[in-house]
């Protein structure tokens, strides 16, 4: 054996180095994603070598990595029988720094052979990242193209020097032996070692198999991408199976979307859509998205670049090569590419809801019971895709007098009348309050159909959704007149009743006026159309914003019992009895008056 050889690292110095090891990665741990694919991509490099000369090869054709652990002298090895390297190679891509064997590979390559690769590694430095959880690392390595005795043996303690030795190796590839420091010795354990081989490398191209000091071997990566398998060849069983691997969860999904993108951009999903909401599903700060992997490598959890937040409750994964990662491949960087995929997966999850609302309506309301409040998030954060969420809503009508969530905007369309430009929508907390508000009379009356929304998010929904398919949406607790909708002839004397409650309540309301919109009803308070309603001030209330007592208009049905019982009063009692319609008319807003106590004193003298 010669003599080592002592050589500095080429082109960067130590406190780069150590920069490197101490400072690029997030996670300890991700030190055996990297060797890992280091050796999965120099098996790669020897298979496309052998298409060309199949006798580098030499007899020994079952390409594998293996793990072998020694807890007692606290050191992990990696070995493969990929392309391995000669002593200028390991000079080239190991002693420099930022070096990347695999990226100028992949630069030699052309065509088919570059667009069916595996190579995983792109910058060079994964390597690097053993140094945080070793004292010493020596690398074994012998190419394919030479004999055993051109062998190399390089080791370094992560300083900025290290060492070369010529020692021949029997078979080709590369053996690298990791001497743990004291403060990692979990990385010699078994079932840690197993779980992190699970985690980051299940789905490579090559049999892993994990060598414990007792025992026999395992070959821990036994399951095949499932992603990027034909949607042919694998069954719903199948799917299933992986959806509960991936969620956590016990139930089946309620479907799933299996696609692969070729072209221009190249990328494999796999997406499913739950049965069931999770517990977290409103905390918008909880870890959400879907599994990253790059070449069946997995990068990371939870990615939430590729879906909005309006669907956060997708789960699945996305597999790619071209996506651009920092170079300690722990976080995506912005790029065109991740908005073309957010883009893509987001188009697909709504054609297949919208799929199963024509097709499995009875499912969907399922969906709908479950998602429906987070889809009504979609408008506001996805302007783009705003009309195609919308068609996904499902509402409570006057079509029908139960409360049953059957009518979409298409299909209160289809039943409008031809020259009818508007859809009319009345929001309360309850079914009941919204299919008897008194704003709803005349429309009801005139068989107008009303859509009926008690969801909390509904009224901060449409001050964002305003229109569908060139319909406006009106809210029929604002100032809009009706269509169709006639003026009420107002008397001399009428008048003078009207002026006088003007008067009467100017302190808590803009104007009062003859009502076209009530029927049954006696009053009813009516907001400008930019003043937000009873619902979305209590919501923002909660969220500690405050505002000044609004002052709504006051229509009087000026054909009801009360407001001509109005017109025989005066004074001191005409205006008692005005304030009582307009705590009356708050009650019918779900609202409460400010002296409950005195409006109650109120009703029983007028009832006695």
């Amino acid at each position: 054996m010669a003599r080592a050889k002592t050589k500095s690292f080429q082109t960067e110095t130590k406190q780069l180095l150590q920069l490197m090891i101490h400072s690029l990665y997030s996670n300890k741990e991700i030190f055996l994603r990297e060797l890992v694919s280091n050796s999965s991509d120099a098996l790669d490099k020897l298979r496309f070598n052998a298409i060309e000369d199949s006798k580098i090869l030499d007899g020994d054709t079952e390409l594998n990595i293996n793990i072998s652990l020694n807890a007692k002298n606290n050191t992990i090895t990696i070995s493969d029988n990929g392309i391995g390297m000669s002593e200028e190679e390991i000079i080239e891509n190991i002693g420099t720094i930022a070096k990347s064997g695999t990226a100028q590979f992949l630069s030699e390559m052309t065509g088919d052979n570059k667009k069916d690769s595996n190579l995983i590694g792109q910058f060079g430095v994964g390597f690097y990242s053993v140094f945080m959880v070793a004292e010493k690392v020596s690398v074994h390595s012998r190419s394919a193209n030479l004999k055993p005795e051109a062998a190399v043996l390089w080791e370094s303690t992560g300083e900025d020097t290290y060492q070369l030795s010529n020692i021949p190796k029997e078979n080709r590839g590369t053996t690298i032996t990791i001497y743990l420091n004291k403060d990692n010795k979990e990385f010699s354990e078994l079932m840690r070692v197993k779980f992190l081989l699970q985690k980051y490398s299940q789905y490579i191209n090559f049999p892993l198999i994990l060598n414990p000091e007792e025992g026999d071997p395992e070959t821990i990566n036994d399951s095949e991408a499932i992603w990027l398998k034909s949607k042919r060849s694998v069954k719903a069983d199948e799917y299933k199976e992986f959806y509960k691997f991936i969620s956590y969860d016990t139930n089946d999904p309620l479907t799933w979307m299996h696609n692969k993108v070729e072209g221009k951009q190249e990328y494999s999903s796999l997406l499913f859509i739950p049965e069931k909401s999770p517990y977290d599903l409103w905390n918008r700060d909880t870890p959400r998205g879907i599994k990253l992997f790059i070449q069946r490598v997995f990068i990371m959890d939870d990615a939430a670049h590729f879906l909005p937040l309006y669907l956060r409750f997708v789960k699945g994964v996305v597999d790619s090569s071209d996506l651009p990662l920092n170079v300690s491949r722990e976080i995506l960087q912005d790029h065109p590419l991740v908005d073309s995929i957010k883009k893509g997966l987001s188009k697909r999850i709504l054609d297949t809801l919208k799929k199963m609302q024509k097709e499995k309506p009875e499912e969907y309301k399922k969906f709908w019971k479950e998602f429906g409040l987070v889809i009504k998030e979609g408008p506001a954060e996805d302007y783009e895709n705003s009309e195609s969420i919308a068609e996904l809503f499902l509402f409570s009508s006057t079509a029908s007098s139960e409360n049953n969530l059957n009518t979409t905007f298409d299909e209160y369309i289809e039943r409008m009348n031809d020259d009818t430009e508007k859809i009319y929508y009345s929001i309360a907390d309850t079914f009941e309050a919204a299919a008897n508000s008194p704003h709803i009379e005349n429309l009801k009356a005139s068989g107008t159909e009303v859509l009926l929304l008690t969801d909390r998010i509904d009224e901060w929904l449409m001050s964002t959704l305003m229109q569908f398919k060139g319909k406006e949406l009106v809210n029929v607790a604002k100032e809009e007149p009706e269509e169709g909708a006639k003026k009420p002839r107002v008397t001399k004397e009428k008048q003078e009743i009207i002026d006088k409650m003007k008067k009467s309540l100017e302190h808590r309301v803009t104007d009062v006026i003859a009502s076209s919109r009530l029927v049954d009803s006696a009053a009813c308070l009516v907001l400008s159309k930019n003043e937000p309603g009873a619902q979305l001030k209590r919501i923002l209330e909660a969220s500690g914003q405050t505002f000044e007592d609004s002052k709504p208009v006051f229509e009087v049905n000026l054909k009801h019992k009360l407001i001509k019982k109005l017109g025989a009063m005066s004074g001191k009692e005409f205006s008692n009895f005005a304030e009582f319609l307009f705590d009356y008319a708050v009650i019918a807003e779900g609202g409460s008056p400010k002296d409950p106590a005195k409006y109650l004193r109120q009703l029983d003298k007028y009832l006695g």
